[in-house]
């Protein structure tokens, strides 16, 4: 699948820069995270008095809600995909499995790692993305919490090197960037199975294009 990234500035914890780039602390969660899964659709009585307006009352004005696209590319199951891409009305994520881009328990980016991230660089340069590139990783819960917090923050630091030095190598260097480590917080799986476990610990890239 291919994937395209843009310009670099940086948050983080602590603040830094990578190639001109500016890291600075963020407190804001990532836009997807601790979604809960649908449940069942549930009957409705469409006679019900609970679904009548009040007397006197109006409809609120239409609007159109976030429509999202979701493309997985998975070697092993649809429940385990490697890479996610969610795009919705405003924002575009990706999601790397951490098994894709480290060893077991490692900040170390695997040598199959840097194509994904320059394949996200590029796709962010195409979009000609001038607002904050957040770059979140998390964990699964098992081990400690402060280990989590500690393991998603180097592995998000890894991949932020790595995507504001190719940015900077495609010639857009002037991006912020927010980096931070969530560790077990926001899980977007079931944590009592390895299957949900190996889907919670990744890093997302989440940016917005600008409007068309």
């Amino acid at each position: 699948m291919a994937v395209t990234l843009g310009a670099v500035v940086v948050v983080v914890l602590a603040a830094g820069t990578v190639n001109g780039s500016v890291a600075v602390a963020d407190t804001n969660p990532p836009p997807s995270a601790g979604e809960d899964t649908p449940a069942a659709p549930v009957a409705i009585d469409p006679a019900s008095p609970g679904l009548k307006l009040p007397e006197g009352a109006t409809l609120a004005p239409s609007k159109v809600l976030d429509i999202v696209s979701v493309t997985d590319e998975s070697a092993v199951a649809a429940s385990q995909p490697q890479q996610r891409q969610e795009t919705s009305n405003s924002t575009v994520t990706y999601a790397l499995q951490a098994e894709v881009l480290f060893g077991k328990d490692s900040s170390k980016l695997a040598p199959a790692a840097t194509g994904r991230i320059q394949a996200i660089a590029n796709d962010i340069n195409a979009r000609h993305v001038s607002s904050p590139i957040r770059v979140f990783g998390f964990t699964d819960n098992l081990g400690s919490s402060e280990h989590g917090d500690v393991l998603s923050k180097a592995r998000a630091d890894s991949v932020y090197k790595v995507l504001a030095t190719e940015l900077d190598n495609l010639g857009d260097a002037s991006h912020t960037f927010q980096v931070r480590g969530y560790g077990e917080d926001y899980p977007i799986a079931d944590n009592s199975t390895e299957s949900g476990r190996q889907q919670n610990r990744r890093v997302e890239i989440t940016f917005t294009p600008p409007a068309a």
